[in-house]
């Protein structure tokens, strides 16, 4: 009985480990970035909205260098979203309370990307933590829309420009 379930348990083994390895195989990353400009006349302890211009995706370029397309990618989601303080290079995040990014098309709704909460970082980066949405309809449109809301818990004397780099897990089909 005991060789039947040492057996048994290989052979789940060797089948979920088998199943991870195909899904690594049709799986890729595609890496898109932006800016984000908070203002110093954002107020304090209110959210505000900023809008980034388009994301232009390298979507069709990535699906062929990873010898698929479009119409076969079965799910995408985004794998992490990581902000850095890009001007002014000395400032931190201590001024921020919270963040959340959107991401919406011309043709879908607005979902929401990644969110930070009660934030207390004295570092110029940090990580957001990532929804679990599928994003497929987004990266596959040839540029996306990022809205941000931030909450400041302290006032800025100066602009701060934040650079969110995002990267999105892709699992799809060969052709």
């Amino acid at each position: 009985m005991k060789s039947k379930l040492v057996a048994l348990s290989l052979l789940l083994f060797v089948f979920l480990s088998s199943c991870d390895a195909i899904d690594d195989l049709l799986s890729f990353t595609i890496s898109n970035e932006t800016s984000i400009k908070i203002k110093s006349t954002s107020p304090i302890n209110l959210p505000s909205e900023i809008i980034t211009p388009d994301v232009t995706t390298n979507s069709s370029a990535e699906f062929k260098n990873n010898k698929t397309k479009a119409e076969l990618v079965k799910d995408v989601k985004i794998r992490s979203l990581k902000l850095s303080i890009s001007d002014p290079s000395d400032k931190n995040f201590t001024f921020l309370k919270s963040i959340h990014l959107y991401i919406s098309t011309t043709d879908s709704d607005e979902i929401e990307l990644a969110y930070q909460d009660n934030i207390n970082s004295t570092s110029n980066t940090i990580d957001l933590i990532c929804t679990d949405a599928r994003l497929d309809r987004y990266i596959k449109a040839d540029k996306y829309k990022i809205r941000t809301q931030v909450t400041l818990k302290e006032t800025l004397t100066k602009d701060v420009t934040v650079k969110a780099d995002m990267k999105f897990r892709v699992t799809a089909d060969p052709f």
